[in-house]
């Protein structure tokens, strides 16, 4: 009986330990689909906004934003720049740069 026992016990704990492994390597690989999608997803929010926001409103040519964004002005003169999630941004017109001056910053 004890002959028979050990390798039993040994194949538990086997399958056991592989179980558990294979457990850990399944909810790496969702944690890596879930940000690979999420990161997708902000990406086409952007792009969505922003082609919606160049065909609705205007573009305002000689100022940016604080990284050196484009500047949307809808129609109740508000001014405005999309971020990398795709939401809108309003700034004050006194928080807006020159585009001569962003080009310097870059430097």
């Amino acid at each position: 009986m004890k002959i028979l026992f050990r390798p039993l016990l040994l194949a538990g704990a086997m399958f056991c330990a592989a179980q558990s492994y294979a457990q850990s390597d399944v909810k790496k690989a969702e944690h890596s689909v879930g940000h690979a999608a999420t990161a997708v997803g902000h990406k086409t929010s952007e792009v969505a906004s922003k082609g919606s926001s160049a065909i609705i409103d205007k573009k305002y040519k000689g100022k940016c934003g604080p990284n050196g964004e484009t500047i949307y002005i809808n129609k109740k003169s508000q001014y405005y720049y999309v971020n990398k999630r795709g939401h809108r941004v309003y700034q004050k017109r006194a928080q807006l740069m020159d585009k001569k001056d962003m080009e310097h910053h870059k430097m």
